[in-house]
């Protein structure tokens, strides 16, 4: 590991400094796939498209239909909302398509050439990077379309594309590959061919009929340009499966129905500790609502929530007093303002609109705090802690409670709480108002005559009006700055807390979790606890109380990567997503570290004991070793496969560059574990952003490090980044604590000579 910054810092090798192991990304992405037999996967097809007579669009046409899929999603309340296609790849009843053609939570109807609707059994494996998804259909002796090699598709070349276009069944349309465009990171066929809605995940076929891509978008610039993913990233897929029962898929991201009943339609969706919701209901005005399903004790309820609209001229909001019969209150932002309305019947004559009010405390665009308290004959409503209505209202007395939309209103809800509020937050000490520039923002006042005068010498005038503006968006800048670095500081504390518990104390979820949590401040902990705790509860219901261990790490192996289809990030894995644990959770895709974490939440919590995490140089794996027996491992970036302690050492090795005992690795401490999720995240960044955009991740890491010897190796590396970024005060104060620290293993000579390196 060595570093240049413009000669104030020469080359330094950290090795010479202190023996430390560097954690690496790892690069199991490289790895050539390999099918079930364990032979590489050829990617091309047994026939080539230039020894195959050229077909006309009409035979191609005739041949190709047999094998199309109509695949129609429905909306919540089971009406129809869009149309796409498929296309048969194995007679077994696998279906090739664009993966937001199926969509998630949304149920989807398979129908076939000769008009029959199929049963969609699973998604039997999907990548959300390609935007490519297989699915099993519940029939068998389909005609299935060969697949060919994309890369041999030369650019000119005639291709006819065959779907839905707005709902026209088998429709065919010609063209040629014009060319080969990277979107996104994903090099795509660029085709001239009109494409429409309804295309997507239909076959781009030669003129021989073998399938080179699957169409996936249109041009926004022109009606006659579109792309296709090429056919190749799809066998990947073919190779290594994640597949999902579709009864279990249709709850990604949908409202939990232990927790949430929906009403009158829309669309309801859970994700990152947040609820969002778009769509009309099925109402009068649009309206929707989901009412809570956790127990009341009566009345008085009190209840909140954050809301953000993405238009103010929508509404949404809470819901309560609820009669189930579809009555209740409700309060919601409405066009910038605050409304209390008693819903009495089902249409707008029924309506009682208590009262519509502005509230200075309201801020439109943002996020903001509803609050009710609910007493028998009396409601009280806050917004942001300023009060908006309290009155004497005695119509409903029911306790469910939830939430509600009305119109086409896309909102947002976070922090849904029922019970007891919590105080408000304390008033700022006035002093560390002032520090932060006071209560009130300068605002400028100018009166028409003021306006005028301000014209006689415009070009003064205009200079100061800019300059001002510069200013005020600095100090915005920097308040944004402090304001985040404030956040990172609560992460920064709360993980270290964590991690100063004994090992069997550490919550290694919430620890997970706080590590996502330091780059979205949005991000409910708690609600993601709660998911694996159910998650872990469902794994948990399927032990007998005689079922042995080992047998309880196999349905948890099923469990995870067979029918919630977990799965290593092939083609996304520098991602930083899959470094954050609820992302890991909401996509089922991760790394080997995190995929690892979600395995040992769930055991722990399930009550598997003896699996740890083995940190193989570049790659990690999940240990079940109980005493007195064989240790098992496992790969959980590889579909959960089992790996003798042979193929271990092997793969260990070719990450590492010298041989690799795994049977003599010690298990990772939970410390260890997290370590390497942040350093992952650092070098991520890094890679793809710089120095600077990575300095917050070695912060944490020297504030986690655990003891002196690690802490100095986590300061080496920071000061290397500070001087980078141009911090080289910091970048001495680092090496500083570590000549002044002295920990075993440094050399003070080596330190000092860096010191002076960074002295001007």
């Amino acid at each position: 590991m060595k570093f240049t910054v413009g000669g104030t810092l020469g080359a330094i090798s950290l090795a010479a400094i202190l023996a430390y192991p560097a954690i690496g990304a790892p690069a199991a992405k490289l790895r050539p796939l390999r099918t079930r037999s364990g032979q590489p996967t050829n990617p091309v097809s047994p026939t080539s498209a230039t020894n195959a007579v050229d077909l006309s669009t009409e035979e191609l046409a005739r041949r190709t239909r047999p094998s199309l899929v109509v695949l129609a999603t429905r909306g919540r309340d089971g009406s129809g909302e869009g149309v796409g296609t498929g296309f048969v790849i194995d007679p077994s009843g696998l279906v090739a398509t664009s993966l937001h053609v199926v969509g998630e939570a949304r149920p989807v109807v398979a129908r076939l050439s000769d008009g029959r609707e199929v049963e969609v059994e699973s998604i039997h494996a999907f990548d959300r990077h390609t935007d490519l998804a297989i699915i099993r259909v519940a029939a068998t002796n389909l005609p299935a379309l060969a697949l060919a090699d994309s890369a041999s598709l030369a650019l000119g070349a005639e291709v006819v594309a065959m779907g839905n276009p707005l709902g026209l069944e088998n429709s065919v349309v010609a063209g040629v590959l014009s060319g080969r465009r990277t979107l996104e990171e994903v090099e795509m066929l660029q085709i001239a061919i009109p494409i429409e809605p309804g295309n997507s995940g239909g076959p781009l076929l030669d003129r021989a009929g073998q399938v080179h891509g699957i169409v996936n978008a249109k041009s926004l610039l022109t009606r006659n340009l579109g792309f296709a993913t090429p056919i190749n990233l799809l066998k990947p897929l073919l190779d290594h499966p994640n597949p999902v029962p579709f009864e279990r898929w249709v709850r990604t991201g949908a409202m939990d129905p232990a927790q949430w009943e929906a009403r009158l339609g829309a669309r309801w969706r859970q994700r990152a500790g947040k609820i969002a919701v778009e769509g009309a209901g099925t109402g009068f005005g649009g309206r929707a609502y989901i009412l809570n399903k956790t127990e009341s004790a009566g009345l008085p309820t009190e209840l909140s929530v954050s809301v953000r609209l993405r238009d103010e001229s929508g509404a949404a909001g809470l819901v309560f007093g609820d009669a189930s019969d579809g009555r209740h209150y409700g309060f919601y932002p409405t066009a910038g303002q605050l409304r209390l309305t008693a819903f009495e019947g089902p249409d707008i004559f029924s309506w009682r609109i208590i009262g519509t009010v502005p509230s200075p405390a309201y801020r439109p665009g943002d996020w903001n705090q509803l609050r009710i308290r609910h007493e028998k004959g009396r409601i009280q409503c806050w917004v942001n802690g300023a009060q908006v209505f309290a009155v004497d209202e005695s119509a409903f007395s029911g306790v469910r409670v939830g939430l509600t939309k009305f119109r086409d209103t896309a909102a947002e809800f976070r922090d849904f709480r029922t019970g007891s509020q919590p105080d408000a937050p304390a008033s700022l000490d006035p002093s560390l108002v002032m520090a932060l520039g006071g209560v009130d923002l300068p605002s400028s006042r100018i009166s028409p005559a003021e306006r005028l005068a301000l014209r006689t010498n415009l070009p003064a005038s205009r200079s100061f009006i800019a300059s001002r503006a510069r200013q005020l968006e600095l100090e915005a800048a920097r308040l944004r700055d402090l304001s985040l670095q404030l956040h990172r500081d609560q992460v920064r504390d709360d993980l270290a807390s964590e991690l100063s518990r004994p090992e069997d104390s550490i919550d290694l979820a919430r620890a997970a979790l706080l590590v996502a949590r330091l780059d979205n401040s949005d991000l409910d902990v708690d609600s993601y606890r709660r998911q694996i705790q159910s998650l872990a509860g469902e794994v948990k219901s399927r032990f007998a109380e005689a079922t042995p261990a080992s047998e309880r790490v196999d349905i948890l192996r099923k469990f995870l990567f067979e029918e919630n289809g977990f799965h290593g990030s092939r083609h996304d894995y520098y991602n930083r997503a899959n470094s954050y644990l609820n992302e890991v959770l909401d996509d089922r895709e991760g790394l080997p570290i995190t995929l690892s974490l979600v395995f040992l939440c769930l055991a722990e919590q399930a009550g598997i004991p003896h699996v740890r995490g083995v940190p193989l140089p570049g790659h990690f794996l999940v240990q079940h070793a109980p005493p007195d027996t064989n240790a098992r491992l496992i790969d959980v970036f590889d579909s959960g496969r089992y790996l003798t302690h042979s193929e271990a050492d092997e793969l260990g090795s070719s990450f590492a560059g010298v041989p690799v005992r795994s049977d003599l690795m010690r298990p990772a401490t939970k410390r260890e574990m997290l370590v390497r999720l942040v350093t992952n995240l650092q070098a991520f960044t890094e890679r793809e952003s710089g120095a600077s955009a990575s300095l917050h991740y070695a912060d944490l890491l020297v504030a986690i490090a655990g003891d002196p010897r690690t802490e100095a190796a986590q300061r080496v590396d920071r000061a290397r980044l500070r001087a980078q970024s141009g911090e080289i005060i910091g970048a001495r104060e680092d090496l500083t604590w570590i000549l002044e620290a002295a920990p075993a293993g440094i050399d003070p000579d080596r330190i000092a000579d860096m010191i002076r390196r960074l002295t001007p």
